[in-house]
């Protein structure tokens, strides 16, 4: 059977897009219209009628739901959601939690009083998935955490290989010359099944792979995903191990904070302590000196998760998890010390 994803891929536009012209929504070019409802005769495709009724007889909102308030790299993702979501014609909500909060118990709070047609996570805590999440039966997607393994019929997840790519920021360290490195950021507890101990996982595993200890004591500190959790946490860091030439914050938030706590302790960036961030965001191509971090590709963890969302609002679409690619951008904040022990050596 001809679905929507069929009518997107053979007309050349994206799923929003057929989705309004196939809801008479005015703001789509003539060209697009006319070739979506040209793929659409041509496929004999009739939509799903008993989505559709139920499309019309409610006008709830899609639902995203945000950890955290103070983490720019939400924004970021947030930003290209809510567009994403208007151009298909949805109307969209947004609620913003403390990062520690219960984002299950508030989504199924919100579905007995708002009854939304569907949820968006960014974040979430494995665990309150596994306690709670049965009290949702909306179609729901999780951003930036993996819901791989909970096998819940209503919950696709689209996520950056968390444990990878901390391994590629460490051996990326280690190629540097650096092997004192701290690590600052999230938690590193297994419980939740949280983005920062998978991190932390993929980290020990280039500790290991180079035969370098890994003293967790001496080596890490938790924060919070904000630059005042970072700043404070890079102070405790450097405080108890001053021989650390290399810190690798767990997200880009906490990569501006320390190195302006790096600062303030009267140290230079990259001169004494190197640092490597984790996100991308946007900022982060901004910052003095510009910050080397593992780049989370947002514009297609944003694409997948809409167009998955209105996959399963609108047809029996089955959930999906998958891990989208990063990448690491080099900028100025890390020292190469091979080359500085080159220096040395010829003098």
């Amino acid at each position: 059977m001809t679905t929507i994803k069929d009518i997107a891929k053979l007309s050349g536009y994206s799923i929003g897009t057929v989705s309004r012209v196939i809801n008479n929504h005015p703001d789509v070019s003539e060209e697009a219209r006319r070739r979506v409802q040209e793929v659409i005769r041509e496929q004999n495709f009739q939509p799903n009628s008993n989505a559709k009724q139920l499309k019309q007889q409610s006008n709830s909102a899609i639902t995203i739901i945000v950890k955290g308030n103070e983490n720019m790299f939400f924004e970021s993702i947030l930003e290209r959601v809510q567009v994403m979501l208007k151009e298909s014609g949805e109307d969209v909500a947004v609620a913003f939690l403390d990062e520690y909060a219960n984002e299950v118990q508030t989504a199924a709070q919100l579905c007995a009083s708002r009854k939304p047609k569907g949820f968006i996570f960014l974040g979430g805590n494995l665990e309150f998935f596994r306690q709670d999440f049965g009290k949702i039966d909306v179609p729901c997607v999780l951003l930036t955490n993996t819901a791989e393994g909970l096998e819940l019929k209503n919950l696709s997840s689209y996520t950056t290989d968390d444990m990878e790519a901390g391994r590629a920021a460490v051996e990326y360290l280690i190629q540097m010359g650096h092997t004192h490195i701290g690590i600052i950021g999230g938690s590193a507890s297994r419980i939740g099944s949280q983005i920062g101990f998978r991190r932390m996982e993929g980290c020990k595993a280039a500790f290991d792979q180079h035969g370098l200890e890994f003293d967790e004591n001496m080596q890490y500190e938790p924060s919070r995903f904000s630059m005042a959790g970072g700043y404070e946490s890079a102070q405790r860091l450097l405080k108890k191990n001053p021989k650390i030439t290399a810190v690798f914050a767990l997200g880009d938030t906490i990569a501006l904070g320390a190195m302006r706590a790096i600062k303030d302790m009267g140290m230079s960036i990259p001169e004494d302590i190197s640092v490597l961030g984790y996100d991308g965001i946007e900022s982060s191509r901004y910052s003095i000196p510009r910050l080397s971090t593992i780049r989370q590709d947002t514009d297609m963890l944003a694409k997948k998760g809409v167009e998955d969302i209105l996959l399963r609002i609108n047809y029996n679409h089955a959930v999906t998890d998958e891990f989208i690619n990063f990448s690491l951008v080099e900028g100025e904040s890390v020292r190469n010390l091979n080359q500085k022990r080159k220096n040395a050596k010829k003098q």
